[in-house]
Formats: structure tokens, C-alpha cells, sequence
């Protein structure tokens, strides 16, 4: 029977009886917890008694009409359902009493009904035509203001980019066959050179714009999609187009560069050895030169010389391969030949193997494998000569005589791919983050046994503190890779070695950093998380890699740090005693202030969270690791140890003070970037992220600190709350925090992100 007016102890009923009767499932303990609450509740008369008990009839369930007719009740009720209410169903009924009576006194009885059935709002919210505040997050900031500041004045690409990717091509789906899987991602690829995004880094004359900070920017959006798509672009059109356009000269880049571009040449880079990775110098292959043919002979002379993890190798024609280069007998260095490695019906070449290396953790899309040569020939004119050449009359030479530094002359042209594979680490662990919370947002677990609502994974200190320090290192990170590209792209810098130093330092830090994100966001989603359909599994696979290609992160670090050596040997040397002077000053004035109580035991809020504090300790620390393993090197040489010797007794030290000067490096340029930022509220926005992440990785090291008196247990211990209090406090926007990445809803397609 359906009544057009309720009393009040009826109506507030209603919203129960409509929950527990929508599944059509009412369970005989269901209705015995409701009908003890009825029996129990003494406000109400006996014909709502009566009536009440009959709409508890599993042989009668209500009809049809009578459950629109409870829905247009509640309904037209004008209240709003708070899902942070500790009773929300309970409190709901109460509100929509007052609307209809005015008198609307708490039912302890309905509280009871709630917490005994377990009713939650993420059970039934979705019944009701009412407002429904969740308050998961705050709108305080808008995401896209924070977008528009990261991808600064290359908006206008980034976003045409972003668009591009709604194409079905790029549609996430799960690919185990990896033959199919690299068919696909050759498509991608096709297309994306078609809309020329393949030849953006180059020059107008060979199809590009000479964009590399935004090639660099689409390569991590890429990661949104797919990281086998990501390293075949990079390799295709970053490498193997990239050695062309930075090794070569006019000659190839006219024949090759814009075919390339357009991927009609698939090409491959063919450095790596399966006895030589990092130590690039020691690679084996050999590329001798004959006078009498004018040609250059490529030869893979022994068991593991051949070329390995060659990326893009099974559907390449032709591969840009690194040797030794012979000529007259004289070994001149490193160099590349561009060697044709497929005819035009896609067969071997003679003298030229090729074999598959299989499946691998991740990155399955990309065909990887393995290259020998047996004396294969090719034209003198194949030789990527702008930094060494043979002549016509057949005779090596360089503008560049010294072999050391023309060798990393060279290799330093290829530093764009190290800061693109950092880029697409820092896009693996940003989407991961939008995943994890996202999923944080809505999944519910545990509460204090008084609240019916369990609570969000997201209130959680614990889960804040795993989730929030890494956001607000993703933009720190971000930041400081658009400058170092902007920086690195800059013709008029032309001595690269102190970018390479700050590349070599980022791209270790920023790929670990990467993993150890991308893996606490797994475990952050639990079993959701290992569901291939959630896409983290696949970015943990993807990513792995990243540490030890582009150069192993252990040799680049130390590459860094042997940069920093340089610059510290460079100035000691050019100014002499006034030079060492000059470093005591700094070293003693740090001394004052470490032991210094008032300063060690500073714990202020401003003190702690003020810039000036932040890049101190960093400097230090930078300045305090390069003056002792500086000091540590000499007395070992001093006591007769060979200089390679003497670095390998302090390698971990070395190790440690790359970390310490790459993390200094991205805080300051992070810093700088900050004070650009026009909008107050959102450059105060950007100054608090730049905070934690500052405090977080002093935290991390807070041991080094305290050996060296730098700061005390108290302020140590200060740190860590202070940490966990930004944690707290960003928590209302952690949600436009990671839609402030801008990774687009079409590439957001894990269901747990939904």
C-alpha cells in the first residue's frame, strides 16, 4: 500500500527500508536486526509499529510503487547525505525529520540498525537522487592552473600532444604475445612519426621544429600509455636519429634524417656489448678501415663482443653501431658507422646475425636483440664523422687531438637520451601515484567501531606519509628536468661537461626514485595493485630497467661525483693557496654553526621549514663529502696507490656524495623555478611541496647528519614529525595534487582509478 504522507516515526524508517529492500536480497538476520530496533523503539505508536513490522515481510516484499514512492520521499527531502557523519544513514533520517516536522530528536535506534547490518554510504549512495557530500577532497587549488605552471611554454605542444593520445591506438589492452605486442607498438610508432612527432628534436630542413625540451616533455607523457611505445619512439628517434643528427654531418643528415624522422628508415643503436655495458671505451667490435676498397670493415672479433639488448633490432634496416676505429694500423677511439643490417626485403645483409633476446620483465613491446658482424663492409662515407674523419686519401682526422676528450666530446652529444629516460621514469611514477591515490579516494578499510563508515585508505597517517613525500619529489623532479633540458638545449652553452655531471646525478636519483615509488604504490593498492588491469604492474616491469640503461646509475653516480671532484680540483688548482684559503673559510664557518646548540637545536617552524636552512644542509653536506673523499684520494695516492686504485677504495664514498650533490642540485632549481611562479597562492602551493621534499630527504640522511654534529636527536626527531605534519596537511589536496601532473582521463584507464 502506498501512503502519500508519513508520520514521523514512519519517515524515519523510509531511507532504512528502501537500503535494505533495493537488492531484493533481505535476509532473515537483516530483518531480525530491524525488528528488534522497532520492538525496542519506544516513540512509536502502534499503528507505526504495525506498519512498520509488515514492510519487514519477506513473503510481501513492497511493491514497485511503494519503493519510488519511499525514493521520491527521501528524495524530495532537500537534505544532503554527509558521508563523514559517524552515523551517515542515522544522522540522513534525522535531518529529513526536521525538514518535514521541525522536532527531529536523535534515533539511538536506527544507530543501532546501521552499525548491526554494516550499512556503508559506498553501499548505497548511488540508490539516492540526493546531494551527497563526500568530502574527499578540497577545491582550494585547480589542477589545471598547476598543469599550466609545469608545462610552461610548452603548453601548446603538451597539450596537442595529450589530445593526439585519445586515438584508439593508443587504448591500454592486455598484450602477453610479444611478436603482436611489437607489431602494435610499431604501429604506434609509425603514427606518431606521421604526425611528426618523431622529427620534433630536429632541425626544420629534416622535418622537426628543434624542440628537444618539448620532445623531451611527450616522451614522459608517453609513459601514460605504454612504456614498450615510449623506448621504440626513443630509440628510433632519440638515439639512433639522435647519433645521426649529433655524430654526423650535413651529408647524413640529408640522406638519412628525414626519413628517419618520418620512420620510413627504422634504425637501431648498437653500442652495447654483451661484454661491455658501461664502459662504453672498452667496447671490442672493430671498424677497420681498408684503403684499397675505400670502405670500412665492421667485425665482432670475439664470444661476448657481440652487440646486446639492442633496442628496435629485429625491425631495423639499418643501425648506428659504436667501434673501435681503425686506420693504418692506429687505434683512434670510439667511433659510429651507420651499417645497413636489412635489404629492402627485409633479409640479413651477408655477414650480418641477428637473434631475438626473448621475453623480458617488462618492455615487451620492444624488440630487443642481439647483433654480430662478420666482416662487413660499407662505405668510407657511413663513418658519423663530426668529430673524427677520414680523408679522401685515407688518413684519420680530428679537430679534437686529444683521444679522452674527444671520446667524451662525443658521448656527451648523447646526454638528451639520459635526461628523456628520467623523463619517462618520473611518468611511470607519477601515474602510479595517480593511481594509488585515486584509489585511496574511494577504497575504505577499518574504523574506530563507533563510525558506521569505515575510512578512507587516504586518512591514514601511515598512507599519507607512503604517498605524499613522493608527489611533492614529482614535482621538485619535474622542475628541475625542464631546466636541465632547456639548459642542455641551449647552442650557446657550448662546454657540456658540468650538464653532464647534473644529467648523470638526475638520472640516477630520479629512475631509483622511480622504482621505489612505483613499488610503494603497488603495495599501497594492495592486491588491486599486482592486477595487470591496473597498470602498475606493468610500470613496475617497464621501469626496472631504467636504472641501468642510458648508464648503469651505480657509474653515473660516480661519474658525477668525479665531476664534482673536477670542479673542486679545477678551482684549487687555478687559485692556489688563496683557493685553499677560501675552502677552510667555508669548512671552518659550517664548523661554527654544527657546533653551535642554538642552531643544531633549532626546531621553529620557520627555522625548519625556511629555504635558507634547506640548501644549507644540502651544500653542506655536498661541500663536506667533496672535501673528505678529496682528502681521502690524495693520502692514499700520497701513500704510493694508483689513482684508479685509491677511486676504487673510496667508491662508495663517491657513490654518496653524487647522491648528496644531484639531490642539492634539483632543491635549488626547484627553489629558483618557485620564486617565477606569479599566482601567490599557488607559488605558496609549490614553496610547501618544495618544503617536504626538502625535510623528507633530509630525514632520509638524517643519520649522516647527526655523525657530523650538523643537527641534534631533538632536531632530528623534529624533522620527522614536521614531515608527517606536511603529509597531513597537503591531505585535502592530494587528489588536484596528482591531477595537477595532467596525465589526461583517456590514459587513466585502471579500473581502481575510476
Amino acid at each position: 500500500m502506498v501512503i502519500k504522507k508519513y508520520t514521523a516515526g514512519v519517515l524515519q524508517y523510509i531511507p532504512f527500508f528502501y537500503v535494505i529492500w533495493s537488492d531484493d536480497l533481505l535476509s532473515y538476520s537483516e530483518v531480525s536486526v530491524v525488528k528488534k530496533a522497532i520492538e525496542q523503539d519506544k516513540s512509536l505508536d502502534k499503528k507505526e509499529y504495525e506498519y512498520l513490522l509488515t514492510c519487514l515481510d519477506k513473503n510481501t516484499p513492497p511493491s514497485y510503487e511503494v519503493l519510488k514512492n519511499w525514493k521520491n520521499v527521501i528524495s524530495h527531502s532537500q537534505v544532503q547525505l554527509i558521508e563523514s557523519d559517524t552515523y551517515p544513514l542515522a544522522t540522513f533520517s534525522q535531518k529529513m525529520l526536521c525538514h518535514h516536522f521541525g522536532d527531529c530528536p536523535f534515533n539511538a535506534h536506527l544507530k543501532d540498525i546501521e552499525i548491526n547490518l554494516g550499512i556503508q554510504p559506498n553501499h548505497y549512495k548511488h540508490l539516492f537522487d540526493i546531494g551527497i557530500v563526500e568530502n574527499v577532497v578540497s577545491n582550494f587549488y585547480n589542477p589545471k592552473e598547476i598543469d599550466t605552471i609545469l608545462k610552461g611554454d610548452q603548453a601548446t605542444v603538451i597539450d596537442g600532444f595529450r589530445d593526439f593520445l585519445k586515438d584508439p591506438i593508443f587504448e591500454w589492452n592486455l598484450k602477453r604475445d610479444k611478436e603482436a605486442f611489437r607489431l602494435h607498438v610499431l604501429k604506434q610508432v609509425q603514427l606518431l612519426a606521421k604526425k611528426g612527432y618523431g622529427a620534433m628534436s630536429y632541425t626544420e630542413p629534416y622535418g622537426g621544429s628543434n624542440n628537444m625540451i618539448g620532445y623531451a616533455a611527450i616522451f614522459e607523457n608517453m609513459m601514460y600509455v605504454d612504456g614498450s611505445m615510449t623506448i621504440k619512439f626513443g630509440v628510433q628517434f632519440g638515439l639512433f636519429g639522435g647519433s645521426i643528427q649529433k655524430l654526423g654531418t650535413k651529408k647524413h643528415h640529408d640522406a638519412y634524417l628525414s626519413e628517419t624522422g618520418k620512420s620510413n628508415i627504422l634504425g637501431c643503436f648498437a653500442m652495447t656489448e654483451t661484454g661491455h655495458g658501461s664502459n662504453v671505451r672498452g667496447i671490442k667490435t672493430t671498424a677497420t678501415y681498408d684503403k684499397e676498397t675505400d670502405s670500412i670493415i665492421i667485425h665482432t672479433p670475439g664470444k661476448n663482443d657481440n652487440k646486446e639488448y639492442i633496442g628496435n633490432a629485429l625491425h631495423s634496416t639499418m643501425a648506428s653501431v659504436f667501434a673501435q676505429l681503425i686506420v693504418d694500423g692506429k687505434n683512434h677511439g670510439v667511433h659510429a658507422i651507420l651499417v645497413t643490417i636489412r635489404d629492402s626485403n627485409h633479409n640479413l645483409t651477408p655477414g650480418v646475425t641477428i637473434e631475438d633476446n626473448g621475453y623480458k620483465l617488462g618492455l615487451n613491446g620492444v624488440d630487443n636483440g642481439k647483433i654480430w658482424f662478420h666482416q662487413v663492409k660499407v662505405p668510407r662515407e657511413n663513418l658519423l664523422n663530426k668529430y673524427g674523419n677520414i680523408t679522401a686519401d685515407g688518413t684519420y682526422h680530428s679537430d679534437i687531438k686529444n683521444p679522452n676528450k674527444r671520446f667524451f666530446t662525443m658521448l656527451g652529444t648523447l646526454v638528451g637520451g639520459r635526461i628523456c629516460v628520467a623523463r619517462a621514469g618520473l611518468g611511470g611514477a607519477k601515474k602510479s601515484l595517480a593511481i594509488a591515490v585515486k584509489h585511496a579516494l574511494q577504497r575504505r578499510q577499518f574504523n574506530d567501531s563507533i563510525k558506521i563508515q569505515e575510512d578512507l585508505l587516504m586518512d591514514y597517517p601511515s598512507h599519507q606519509l607512503r604517498l605524499t613525500p613522493a608527489i611533492a619529489s614529482c614535482y621538485v623532479y619535474d622542475v628541475a628536468l625542464t631546466h636541465i633540458m632547456k639548459v642542455y638545449s641551449d647552442p650557446k652553452i657550448e662546454d657540456k661537461r658540468k650538464i653532464e655531471t647534473q644529467v648523470a646525478g638526475l638520472k640516477s636519483i630520479i629512475t631509483w626514485f622511480a622504482n621505489d615509488t612505483i613499488q610503494e604504490c603497488r603495495e599501497a593498492c594492495g592486491g588491486k595493485g599486482y592486477l595487470l588491469e591496473n597498470q602498475i604492474a606493468d610500470l613496475k616491469g617497464d621501469v626496472d630497467i631504467f636504472t641501468t640503461f642510458e648508464g648503469d646509475n651505480h657509474v653515473l653516480l660516480q661519474l658525477a661525483a668525479k665531476g664534482v671532484l673536477s670542479d673542486f680540483t679545477s678551482e684549487f688548482n687555478s687559485a692556489g693557496f688563496v683557493a685553499v684559503l677560501k675552502l677552510l673559510g667555508e669548512r671552518i664557518g659550517d664548523k661554527i654553526n654544527t657546533i653551535n646548540p642554538t642552531y643544531t637545536n633549532n626546531v621553529d617552524t620557520a627555522h625548519l621549514y625556511s629555504a635558507k636552512f634547506h640548501t644549507h644542509a644540502f651544500d653542506y653536506r655536498t661541500r663536506r663529502l667533496t672535501y673528505t673523499v678529496a682528502m681521502r684520494i690524495k693520502d692514499y695516492i700520497k701513500k704510493g696507490v694508483p689513482s684508479y686504485q685509491a677511486f676504487l677504495k673510496v667508491q662508495t664514498h663517491l657513490l654518496a656524495l653524487g647522491k648528496a650533490y644531484s639531490v642539492a642540485f634539483a632543491y635549488a632549481t626547484f627553489v629558483d623555478f618557485t620564486e617565477t611562479i606569479v599566482d601567490q597562492k599557488n607559488k605558496t602551493l609549490f614553496q610547501k611541496l618544495g618544503t617536504l621534499y626538502a625535510l623528507h630527504e633530509l630525514r632520509k640522511d638524517a643519520s649522516w647528519y647527526l655523525e657530523q654534529g650538523y643537527i641534534s636527536g631533538t632536531k632530528s626527531k623534529a624533522l620527522r614529525q614536521r614531515v608527517e605534519r606536511l603529509s597531513t596537511e597537503l591531505r585535502p589536496h592530494i587528489g588536484v595534487l596528482v591531477d595537477g601532473f595532467g596525465i589526461p582521463k583517456h590514459c587513466m584507464q585502471a579500473p581502481i582509478a575510476k
